[in-house]
């Protein structure tokens, strides 16, 4: 199903917005983090926001993912305070391995490609 223009817009805005808040962040292991897609559910209410995970191990990515989930709330104020909404979907971070998974793959051709 294809998504309205206004979630497609709400997406792109929170793009934007959720590396910005994350900037402002003293934790060094947050405030540089890549995040490559927000996909919203349910009308605007959750939103799962994808981040780079290719240059972390599996313990560090469960660390990345539990100081995010305490840093939600400021997140979430800094999305409100910049764009005026009333409401502010629920982010659910999520580990993307695609650039990873990618960056594999391309190891592979260039390898048959010398072979």
């Amino acid at each position: 199903m294809d998504k309205s223009i206004n979630v497609q817009r709400t997406e792109s805005l929170l793009m934007e917005l959720i590396p910005e808040a994350l900037s402002g962040m003293n934790d060094s292991r947050i405030n540089s983090l890549t995040i490559t897609e927000v996909s919203c559910k349910n009308g605007k209410y959750d939103a799962d926001v994808y981040f780079d995970v290719s240059d972390f191990s599996k313990q560090e990515q469960e660390k990345i993912k539990v100081l995010l989930s305490k840093v939600n709330g400021r997140i979430k104020a800094y999305c409100l305070a910049s764009t005026g909404w009333y409401k502010c979907p629920n982010f659910k971070f999520i580990a993307d391995n695609s650039l990873e998974k990618s960056n594999n793959i391309e190891a592979l051709f260039k390898q048959i490609r010398k072979d």
